[in-house]
């Protein structure tokens, strides 16, 4: 996903992706708790993911122990 940046370190349990040129925001999406590694992205048959581990005891971030993996947004 050349051209992106992926965040999920956020207190609002959020996927998000910008266009490293403007900073846009181009997608969110949500996460069942916050996402607690960094994001990292893959291709299959031409297609690109991004996947995240999402976690946490709930104080903070929510409750869960999950991952999640969405097809990547193009940049436009």
């Amino acid at each position: 996903a050349g051209g992106v940046v992926f965040i999920g370190a956020t207190i609002d349990q959020r996927i998000r992706a910008f266009d490293v040129a403007t900073g846009r925001e181009l997608w969110q999406a949500p996460l069942p708790a916050g996402g607690n590694a960094t994001p990292m992205t893959y291709m299959v048959n031409g297609r690109k993911y991004v996947a995240i581990a999402a976690g946490g005891g709930g104080a903070v971030v929510g409750k869960g122990h999950q991952d999640g993996v969405f097809q990547a947004p193009a940049v436009t």
